[in-house]
C-alpha cells in the first residue's frame, strides 16, 4: 500500500477521508460445542412436519448425523417424513452465512439411516451416514468421536451438571444460526440401565424439538489440552417422562431420557 502523502504547513479545509468499505462482520471467539450440533425440519416431500435437534458423530473417517429414532418415524403418532433438512453454517467468521442441506430417508425403498435395539427393545437413537464430497465446501461443523465418549461410570456422579445442546419448539438464535443450551443434572445412577432401559434419567426444563440432542460434560483435560472440542458426550436426549398422576394436583416430574452414547459405537460399525 503506498505511503499516505505528508502533511503540508498550509493551513487547508479540513476534508474527512473517504469511508472505508464495512467490514465483513467478525464473529467471537465461540464454544466449539454450538457447532456440533444442528438444527433438523423433517418434511413429507414439501410439506414441513416438525423441528428437532441433531449433532455430529465421526468415526474413522465416516461423518455421520445423529438424532432421535422417533424424529426420522413415529407410528403411534403417525409421523412418517420422507426427507429430513439440515442447517450449516457456511462460515466461522460471519455466523449469519448459513445453508440448509437436504437428506433423503428413503432410498430405492429402503431406510437410510441406522436404529438398533437391544434387550429391552427399540432404542432411541438413529444415525445417517453424511457424504463429505455433498456437503459445502465452506461448511463449518464439529463432531464428536469415539474419544468424546465417557470410557466408564465411575467418573460421573448422580446429581452432576451436564448440558442439552439444541432448539427447544424450534427455537434459537435465528440471526446466527445457533443452538441454545439448557442445564440439567445426572437425575439417576449412571452407568446403569434405568427400568431396564439402555438410558439414564436427567432433570431439566425440555421441550419438543430437543429430541436428539447430545447430553454433554464439560472435560477439564481436553480443556487444558485445548482440544478443538473439549466436552464428554454421555447421551443422546430422547424424550421427557412422566407416570400417571392427578393433572390438576401434581405437576410434572421434569425428568427426562437420555439414551447411553455408547451405542453410537454399534449404530457406526462397518
Amino acid at each position: 500500500m503506498p505511503a499516505p502523502p505528508q502533511a503540508t504547513p498550509v493551513a487547508t479545509p479540513t476534508v474527512p477521508p473517504a469511508a472505508s468499505p464495512a467490514a465483513s462482520p467478525i464473529a467471537p471467539p465461540i464454544d466449539s460445542l454450538l457447532f456440533a450440533a444442528t438444527r433438523i425440519g423433517t418434511f413429507e416431500h414439501q410439506r414441513a412436519l416438525t423441528n428437532a435437534t441433531g449433532f455430529f458423530f465421526e468415526r474413522d473417517e465416516r461423518l455421520y448425523l445423529v438424532t432421535s429414532r422417533h424424529v426420522l418415524i413415529d407410528a403411534p403418532s403417525e409421523h412418517f417424513p420422507n426427507r429430513i433438512e439440515i442447517e450449516l453454517h457456511t462460515s466461522e467468521r460471519d455466523l449469519g452465512q448459513s445453508t440448509g442441506f437436504s437428506l433423503l430417508l428413503y432410498r430405492d425403498g429402503k431406510s437410510t439411516w441406522h436404529q438398533g435395539s437391544d434387550s429391552g427393545g427399540d432404542i432411541d437413537v438413529a444415525m445417517i451416514e453424511l457424504d463429505r464430497s455433498a456437503l459445502p465446501e465452506s461448511a463449518v461443523l464439529r463432531a464428536f468421536t469415539p474419544q468424546h465418549l465417557q470410557p466408564g461410570p465411575e467418573a460421573i456422579e448422580v446429581g452432576s451438571s451436564v448440558l442439552v445442546v439444541g432448539f427447544p419448539l424450534g427455537f434459537h438464535d435465528q440471526m446466527h444460526h445457533l443452538p441454545v443450551v439448557r442445564q440439567a443434572v445426572i437425575a439417576s445412577a449412571f452407568g446403569i440401565r434405568f427400568q431396564g432401559q439402555g438410558y439414564f434419567l436427567t432433570d431439566a426444563r425440555t421441550h419438543r424439538g430437543t429430541s436428539g440432542a447430545p447430553v454433554v460434560m464439560r472435560d477439564a483435560a481436553a480443556a487444558e489440552r485445548h482440544d478443538a472440542l473439549p466436552w464428554k458426550l454421555l447421551g443422546v436426549h430422547s424424550a421427557r417422562l412422566d407416570v400417571s398422576r392427578d393433572l390438576e394436583q401434581d405437576e410434572s416430574l421434569g425428568l427426562n431420557c437420555a439414551w447411553y452414547a455408547d451405542m453410537l459405537m454399534t449404530l457406526s460399525e462397518p
